[in-house]
């Protein structure tokens, strides 16, 4: 009976995600609606923005501490939230509406279209609108880096937000519905923002990194083995080096990514001014833009063996 129930659960999540993820991937998240209202993570980015601006201060405990309070108040509000939503919406409109709300956890044509803005200078030799395009998806110094340095990153990123931006939000929706949605979006908003090795952010957003790392582990995995499948040569790579990335999970997909480019990726970077030290992914040289342009066909390929992924467990359920 439990287990019936479960299933029930999770093929209807399943359902519901299916829809959205094809709604997000045809329309995003309109720049004409997001002039009028800001996308839902800018609003917690600001909620962190304000909680790091007053607590963020006194000794490396407290600032631990003050870490772990606000990811509390990124679990309990979400989750609010989106138990909230879930009760109210209701009938064929209400899931209707609850799959458009879906696609804000979501982040293919996006992930996509931000890839494809730093691709598309570097092409043309510019390398200054290319490294501000890239300064809007990473979080690393973008002012010194050169055309190679400029497709790894945006290569890396692109890797990377496939787990944060689509997987893992895909996966928590299905465990857990809106409220699981929105907690990981909270989250994984929180580690891009304050959860760094940096002075300022090596105590406070220690708990954010840590939870981002909880939430992460199995999708990351899932994540670099869709890479492998959608482009053969990476799972050499990413068995061997995954481990090697300063971060638990990030690793997967980006090792996935280097062995199915056949390139290296990688290596120190610099954040805010300081050079944080890393180990390099797989072998040979340096991505280059026509890395960059395969690794956007191979991401394309990925998330539609995910959304495959989501059916089959529709028709098993």
């Amino acid at each position: 009976m439990v287990l019936a129930t479960i299933a029930a659960f999770v093929g209807s999540n399943a359902l519901l995600l299916l829809a959205a993820l094809m709604v997000e991937a045809l329309l995003g998240y309109p720049d004409r609606l997001h002039r009028r209202i800001p996308h839902p993570v800018v609003w917690v980015g600001r909620l962190i923005g304000g909680l790091d601006k007053a607590w963020n201060r006194g000794s490396a405990l407290m600032q631990r501490w003050s870490g772990i309070a606000t990811i509390l108040i990124l679990i309990a509000l979400p989750a609010t939230v989106g138990l909230a939503l879930e009760f109210t919406l209701t009938g064929w409109l209400g899931m209707a509406l609850l799959i458009v709300i879906a696609t804000t956890g979501l982040a293919q044509r996006s992930l996509y279209l931000h890839v494809r803005e730093v691709l598309l200078p570097l092409k043309n030799g510019d390398v200054i609108e290319a490294r501000k395009a890239l300064s809007m998806i990473v979080g690393r110094d973008t002012d010194d880096l050169d055309e190679q340095a400029i497709a790894a990153a945006a290569t890396e990123s692109l890797a990377e937000s496939l787990c944060d931006g689509i997987v893992a939000p895909a996966i928590w929706f299905l465990i857990a519905g809106l409220p699981g949605l929105f907690v990981f979006k909270a989250i994984s908003t929180a580690d891009s923002q304050i959860g760094h090795l940096d002075a300022r952010y090596r105590h406070f957003g220690w708990a954010a990194a840590r939870a981002d790392d909880v939430m992460n582990f199995v999708p990351a995995r899932i994540a670099g083995c869709l890479i492998c499948v959608a482009a053969p040569g990476g799972w050499r790579v990413m068995l061997r080096d995954a481990r090697k990335h300063l971060s638990p999970n990030a690793g997967w997909s980006e090792a996935a990514m280097a062995g199915a480019l056949a390139v290296q990726m990688g290596g120190g970077a610099s954040y805010e001014g300081e050079w944080i030290a890393r180990q390099t992914l797989g072998d040979g040289r340096r991505p280059k833009p026509a890395d960059l342009a395969a690794a956007l066909t191979i991401y394309v390929r990925a998330c539609l063996l995910l959304w495959v992924m989501v059916g089959a467990l529709i028709w098993a359920l």
